[in-house]
């Protein structure tokens, strides 16, 4: 694995499903690890806020028996105070790991370059690669074997379907993506994991209609219509994925036994019907839960011993 987890396309095929196990053994057996990290110390950068990404990553250190150190907005205005470089080079000097979740990958790029302890991808506007890890972890924990799913992404095509798609190219997982025109997943991403997929049987479809999408679906996903960084686009946004709404209705459509997914915060009503998000077919905090198990098994690898 290389220095820092940026992106789940950073990993290779074998990676992939060395984090998932390292992960399952991870949440199996915590008190084998609980010591692992003991005196690391991880800087947390947050220029987006959020509940699941803060308390998975502070609480997975203290598990591990290392410390999180909290870095709010204010604390370090990357960009306007220093650079990201220039603060690589400080933090460097004093923790073990730096976890970042912020706006333009480029910045996570520029941190990851310039920091010699490795930087981990906690959310960029283009990629949501620890996410997509728990994800796929939930998806083995309930389903089995990857490379027999088929997954059925709803609505924009954003940065968690971005590492969805990268995920799934690893695991073998087939895709398919509905979503309005001129709201489809990166080209270049799609392309891109096609090809590397080849070897996995990964294939997926972008496609207008939801049902189409969600037919013989193993798992269905969604997620917020608007992301941070697009309020001013929320009113646009519902009138254009009105009919991307995922109800009981829609849920039908997939394979009898289907999981509902979504990374939240969900808004009930919107891109989920509260019928769907509470029913017995959700796993949505089965993949919240996940997410610490996913992230340690991450940290783990790059800041410390797997045994």
């Amino acid at each position: 694995m290389t220095k820092d987890f940026l992106a789940v396309s950073d990993l290779s095929v074998y990676e992939f499903h060395r984090v998932l196990d390292l992960a399952l053994e991870v949440k199996a057996k915590p008190r084998r690890y609980r010591n692992a990290l003991e005196g690391k110390v991880l800087a947390m950068i947050f220029e987006k806020p959020s509940l699941r990404t803060r308390m998975t990553f502070e609480v997975g250190m203290l598990q591990l028996g290392g410390e999180a150190v909290y870095l709010s907005p204010s604390d370090i205005q990357m960009g306007k105070r220093e650079t990201p470089a220039d603060i690589a080079h400080n933090l460097e000097r004093w923790t073990d790991g730096i976890m970042i979740r912020t706006f333009a990958h480029s910045i996570a790029v520029e941190l990851a370059a310039a920091a010699r302890i490795p930087v981990i991808n906690a959310l960029t506007d283009l990629l949501h690669p620890c996410q997509a890890l728990a994800d796929f972890l939930t998806l083995k924990e309930k389903k089995g074997g990857l490379s027999a799913l088929k997954l059925a992404y709803i609505g924009d095509g954003n940065n968690v379907c971005h590492s969805l798609i990268n995920a799934a190219a690893r695991a073998g997982t087939r895709m398919a993506v509905a979503t309005p025109k001129g709201y489809e997943p990166s080209a270049e991403i799609v392309e891109r994991a096609r090809e590397e997929g080849r070897e996995t049987g990964f294939a997926v479809d972008v496609v207008r209609d939801p049902a189409e999408a969600v037919s013989g679906a193993d798992a269905v996903y969604t997620d917020v219509w608007a992301s941070m960084g697009q309020e001013s686009e929320k009113q646009k946004r519902a009138r254009l994925f009105a009919r991307y709404r995922v109800t009981a209705a829609l849920m039908a459509k997939a394979k009898p036994g289907a999981v509902f997914m979504h990374c939240l915060p969900a808004h009930r009503g919107e891109e989920v019907t509260a019928e769907v998000l509470d029913s017995p077919a959700s796993v949505v905090f089965d993949q919240a839960e996940n997410r610490l198990h996913a992230q340690k098994a991450i940290m783990l690898i790059l800041m410390g011993k797997t045994k």
